[in-house]
């Protein structure tokens, strides 16, 4: 099988979780940039990443690399690249975003152009046509520049892996499903331990964590764009990768996964939401205000989006929120807590330090991802050990 360049871009900061996720599919990664990850792999591996990464934004096929420091060299760089190995006569074919760091071409809309004119001048020669109908299959491309190197991509995603088609409905300041699964993928949480969002809105963390723990491919559901590039990629692909999907999952597992939010609207729409993904008999969902937070269980994991205030007249209702989170959160004293959040006195109103803190983006906003660290549980060997010295006395 013939073997390709696989870009998938993910969140800033969070390239080492997509990293390990492209490990465990099986593929050898070959370059690491802020907020992409480029790997090896054949038409297969472009199905498999589609439908089974939970935390890349899409995936993108490599066409060509080059330097360029002008326009007439972007205009011959995108020419050389043989775009006949991928476009067929009558396939769609446009740059659907261009994007430039510190490269002497910055002008999206110019280089946008430069580069439809270069491959259609290159597709004018190979087909020996003026003009090209384009009602074929669409191959959407991406154009990146960096410090003056031109990277051009096919999107064979389409709508980004972030809309697992489950959430129609969202609260106010939503998470995304990809950053969501990213940020859970960081905790040491597993299946076996409960998790509880005291701040859930429309469900996010609670559903990526269900399906996490179902073991369900979170693009098993949805289509994609390259599923109409049969010249590159057998339809039968796809199938044969909806039908491994759907043996891996475990759905009747037993799992103690809860969210709780003060909006009942809200509540209702998660209950919905989580319906959707497969996954509503796996989570306990509640209406309820973080101030009434308590659990009897040890060694379980709060994760939140709490709100962020960024309206001024917010900002003041945000101490005291925090503050009956720091509370729970000391009645929660063998647990860990992980927050996503932007605003600045999180840390000070929780009246604890977090053991480790992490920059990250949510979407053009800059957010802090606290994590609180609590004990590790025992490990059941001595566990036992001690219920049966008990036990003998």
């Amino acid at each position: 099988m013939e073997r390709f360049e696989i870009i998938a871009p993910c969140h800033f900061g969070l390239e080492s979780v997509l990293k390990r996720e492209i490990y465990d599919l099986g593929y050898e990664i070959t370059k690491v940039e802020d907020g992409r990850v480029t790997f090896e792999g054949d038409a297969e591996a472009i199905c498999r990443a589609n439908i089974f990464l939970r935390t890349a934004e899409r995936v993108l096929l490599k066409a060509g690399e080059f330097q360029a420091l002008t326009f007439e060299e972007l205009f011959e760089g995108i020419r050389a690249i043989p775009w006949e190995q991928y476009i067929p006569k009558d396939g769609k074919f446009w740059v659907t975003k261009a994007s430039s760091i510190k490269s002497r071409l910055f002008s999206s809309s110019d280089i946008q152009s430069i580069v439809k004119k270069a491959m259609v001048e290159r597709l004018k020669e190979h087909y020996h046509t003026t003009w090209f109908e384009e009602s074929g299959a669409s191959y959407p491309l991406r154009i990146f520049l960096l410090k003056d190197r031109v990277t051009a991509a096919f999107d064979t995603t389409g709508e980004s892996l972030h809309k697992r088609g489950y959430r129609t409905l969202v609260g106010k300041a939503p998470i995304s499903e990809t950053l969501a699964a990213a940020l859970l993928l960081l905790t040491p949480w597993n299946r076996e331990r409960i998790l509880v969002d005291p701040f859930c809105g429309s469900g996010t963390f609670p559903i990526e964590a269900a399906m996490m723990a179902a073991k369900i491919a979170p693009g098993m559901n949805r289509s994609f764009t390259a599923q109409a590039w049969t010249e590159q990629i057998d339809r039968n692909l796809w199938r044969e990768l909806r039908t491994e999907a759907r043996e891996l999952m475990e759905p009747e597992l037993s799992v103690d996964i809860q969210g709780y939010d003060l909006d009942g609207s809200i509540v209702a729409a998660a209950r919905e939401n989580a319906k959707r993904a497969g996954v509503d008999h796996l989570i306990h969902f509640q209406q309820r205000p973080v101030s009434a937070l308590n659990h009897p269980k040890k060694y379980g994991f709060l994760i939140a989006n709490p709100p962020y205030g960024e309206r001024l007249e917010e900002k003041e209702a945000l101490k005291e929120l925090y503050r009956a989170l720091g509370q729970a959160m000391e009645r929660l004293d063998c647990w860990s807590t992980y927050l996503i959040t932007s605003y600045e006195d999180a840390q000070r109103q929780i009246g604890r330090k977090a053991d480790k803190n992490r920059k990250l983006y949510n979407g053009m906003l800059k957010t802090y991802f606290y994590q609180f660290l609590g004990p590790k549980p025992p490990k059941r060997k001595a566990a036992f050990a001690g219920q049966m010295r008990e036990e003998r006395a």
